[in-house]
């Protein structure tokens, strides 16, 4: 009688250990499906925007309710002129939204000035660079700046946050490893005067330089999206959790 009750209860006891196990698994497996379909609603929102025609640039009265969920890689045009400030340079492995770049370089970012005086920090594009030559970033950019005003086409992007294992940056060489143009402008001092820098930066997709350097060029989505293979995944460690409970209780039985 003792041993039946005390079996009973470890029964009992594993059984509910096995419902709440089941539970957050499924649980798991229905978030991943939830994040799939938002991640498909951000891909097609995505595509939608990159494919669109370019509109004009936001007016500096609008920039503060800019945000990165309604206005990253919106697609615009407008007219600056290259400023003879210091430019600076990302470095990058490669780019997650560029098919044309592969192997290491960096990105080239340059302040621009509107009509108004406001300042918009341009990525020109992509320096192919493995030793980070100053001297070679220099030729690149160089060419670019002028005293007259240029139209320029590109996507508007919001500034990176460094990772716990970024590099810092090196103001001397003027090398970065996010794209985070609000503090480039603040130690190469771009918004001096008192002249506002945009709260977002332009990726360049044209106009491509007579050299092709730096190399600005379109955006494409390349979103990864496995939360189907995950949610598999969940579901199934439920069922396998279903499957050892009902044999344990086989077992229980039997003995």
């Amino acid at each position: 009688m003792i041993a039946t009750t005390a079996r009973r209860r470890g029964v009992a006891g594993f059984g509910a250990f096995t419902l709440v196990m089941v539970a957050l698994f499924v649980g798991l497996g229905v978030w991943q499906l939830q994040r799939r379909i938002e991640k498909h609603a951000l891909i097609a929102a995505l595509t939608e925007r990159l494919a669109a025609a370019p509109g004009a640039l936001p007016v500096p009265s609008q920039w503060t309710a800019l945000t990165r969920e309604r206005d990253e890689f919106r697609r615009v045009s407008f007219s600056a002129t290259y400023e003879p400030r210091p430019d600076a340079m990302v470095y990058s492995s490669g780019s997650a939204v560029r098919d044309d770049i592969s192997g290491p370089g960096t990105w080239a970012f340059l302040p621009a000035r509107l009509p108004g005086g406001e300042t918009v920090v341009v990525n020109a594009g992509f320096v192919q660079n493995t030793m980070q030559d100053r001297t070679q970033q220099d030729r690149a950019v160089t060419q670019l700046i002028t005293s007259e005003p240029v139209m320029l086409t590109g996507y508007i992007r919001f500034p990176e946050a460094a990772g716990t294992l970024t590099p810092p940056e090196n103001p001397a060489k003027r090398l970065w490893f996010t794209r985070d143009h609000l503090a480039m402008a603040r130690a190469l001092g771009w918004g001096e005067g008192g002249r506002p820098v945009a709260p977002f930066y332009i990726d360049l997709e044209q106009p491509v330089p007579a050299s092709g350097v730096p190399k600005p060029g379109p955006l494409q989505v390349h979103l990864k999206d496995d939360h189907l293979q995950y949610a598999i995944t969940w579901f199934g460690l439920a069922g396998a959790v279903l499957i050892a409970f009902g044999v344990w209780v086989s077992g229980q039985r039997r003995g």
